[in-house]
This record gives structure tokens, C-alpha cells and sequence, in this order.
């Protein structure tokens, strides 16, 4: 069942009766039912979430994420009890051995690089030497293509527009609404992870001791051009350049985008979770490779 993303963005009331949750604001009161719900944005100061609803909420696996005065995301709540064997996968992940992560970041950055070549020739209809730079990807990216794709690729992106840009975590518009698109989808992504009972803070390549969801920045890297591609689309859409309800409802729709495997085509939401899968087949030995899907047809 696909899941529902919801944003609140009024000074709320959000409790939970006959595994429903009820949302009362000033003007209006509604219900879900919480099995339904795989994402709940909370983007209001003044928002009251009772324990028992968000118990309920993260005994059904959805992700609870928080937003701070700047409306992007800031945190979020996860189950850490999701799978029934979690110890024995939090094992092969910890004794994961160096070189089963040097490759398994090397088949993570080419498939980076892959979808920002196509991503880029698809919206400028220009060649680029990006799937060249995939090619030549190394085991654990020691040359650093990654690097250098994403200078040629940033460099490119906005070309066909107006925009004078560069891309800083803290930079300009639109910077903002990429910053929003990226923490939507590594909340999708720690939700999956944390699904397949693996451990988001123990990444294959990211190793910040502040990062918590290191392992959520690395396996979020291939889809990154689905983010960009839908934020190129709204700075042609729309002349503001605040994120606002309307920017970010477009932004959400990323995570029921359609993303294609060789045999099937899944809801973004729905293809991180068969990927997070894939990746802890990796860590018991039973697969080689992550199962990461085309973004297009």
C-alpha cells in the first residue's frame, strides 16, 4: 500500500483514537488512519502530538520529522525496534569488511554520477562527459569523481535559465528549496533503512561522529537527481523564491515519484525500501550488489 505524506503546517491538536489519527486545528478536524501515514510533517511551533498517537505512529513505521524556524526538516522519530531479528543485522553491518564497503560505495557513486549525466542531457538536450566520469569510478571513489562530476554538473544545471547559481548548503535561491528536497528524501531514506532493521548512524562511506544518519546520506546519493530535476521544474513553475505551502507540497510529491527496476516500477517510497533490502542482503552475504533503480525510463 502506498503510503501518505502529510504536512501540518497550523498550530495543531494531533492525537490518536481507534488507531486513527485526529488532527484538530482552529478551523477544521479530520482523521487518518495511522497505518496509512508513512510520513507526518510537523512545520508549526505550536503543534501538540500526544505520546499514544506517536507511539502508535512509530509502531507502524512512519516517520515523524520535525522542521525548525526555517521550515526545513530538522529532525525525525523512528522505530528502533523495526525488525525481528535487528541485533543479528546490526552485527553483519558492524563487521562489514573495508573492502565490501569500498565497493559498495563505488557502485553508489557510479550510479550518482549516471543519473546526473542523464538528468543533465535530459533537461539541456546537450552531450556531457558525466557517464565518462562514472567509467572511471574506483573502488571507495579514491580519485574522487564524485567531486568532479558534481562541479560539471552544478555548473551546468541552471544553464537554460536565468539563475545565477551555485550550489552552498547556505547559499541563495534555490538553494532553499534544494536544502528542503534533500532533507525530505534522506527521511524517506533513514525511514527505509531503519525498516530493514539496519543501523542509520554506521555508513559505508560517510564517518562524521556528529552525523546520526550517516548511512542515510550515503545511499540517498543516487537519488539526489530526482530532487533537483523536480526543483528545476519549479523555478520555471513559480516566481517565488520562499519556500511556501505550495513549493513544498510540490516537493513531497517526490516521494511517490515513479522509479523503475528491471522487472517493476515502485513509488520512490516504496523503491527505498526494496534498496535498504538489497543493502542488508549485502552486509549477510547474500547479494553483491545494492539494488538501486532507474529514475527514468
Amino acid at each position: 500500500m502506498l503510503k501518505k505524506t502529510l504536512l501540518i503546517e497550523n498550530k495543531s491538536s494531533i492525537s490518536a483514537k481507534n488507531l486513527q489519527l485526529i488532527i484538530k486545528s482552529e478551523t477544521r478536524e479530520g482523521t487518518v488512519p495511522i497505518e496509512e501515514i508513512g510520513f507526518l510533517v510537523l512545520d508549526h511551533p505550536e503543534i501538540y502530538l500526544s505520546i499514544p498517537a506517536m507511539n502508535l505512529l512509530i509502531e507502524n513505521n512512519s516517520a515523524v520529522i520535525i522542521c525548525n524556524k526555517n521550515h526545513l526538516p530538522n529532525g525525525q522519530f523512528l522505530n528502533l525496534n523495526s525488525h525481528h531479528i535487528q541485533q543479528e543485522i546490526f552485527k553483519n553491518q558492524i563487521e562489514a569488511s573495508l573492502p565490501l564497503k569500498k565497493q559498495l560505495w563505488q557502485q553508489t557513486i557510479i550510479e550518482k554520477i549516471t543519473n546526473q549525466g542523464l538528468l543533465l542531457h535530459k533537461l539541456t538536450g546537450q552531450k556531457n562527459s558525466l557517464d565518462f566520469l562514472a567509467s572511471k569510478v574506483l573502488s571507495g571513489d579514491s580519485s574522487n569523481m564524485e567531486g568532479v562530476a558534481a562541479s560539471q554538473y552544478w555548473k551546468s544545471f541552471f544553464e537554460t535559465t536565468d539563475i545565477a547559481f551555485k550550489r552552498e548548503r547556505f547559499g541563495d535561491y534555490p538553494n532553499n528549496f534544494l536544502n528542503y528536497g534533500y532533507a525530505i528524501l534522506r527521511a524517506a531514506t533513514a525511514r527505509a533503512l531503519s525498516g530493514s532493521g539496519l543501523l542509520n548512524t554506521l555508513g559505508i562511506h560517510h564517518k562524521s561522529k556528529y552525523n546520526a544518519f550517516a548511512l542515510a546520506d550515503d545511499i540517498m546519493e543516487p537519488f539526489r537527481p530526482l530532487v533537483d530535476e523536480k526543483v528545476f521544474a519549479i523555478v520555471q513553475l513559480y516566481e517565488e523564491q520562499e519556500l511556501n505551502t505550495k513549493i513544498k507540497a510540490e516537493l513531497l510529491q517526490i516521494l511517490t515519484q515513479t522509479v523503475y527496476f528491471e522487472d517493476e516500477k515502485s513509488p520512490l517510497m516504496v523503491a527505498l525500501q526494496k534498496t535498504a533490502s538489497s543493502l542488508q542482503q549485502c552486509y549477510t552475504g547474500e547479494r553483491k550488489k545494492i539494488k538501486y533503480p532507474k529514475l527514468w525510463t
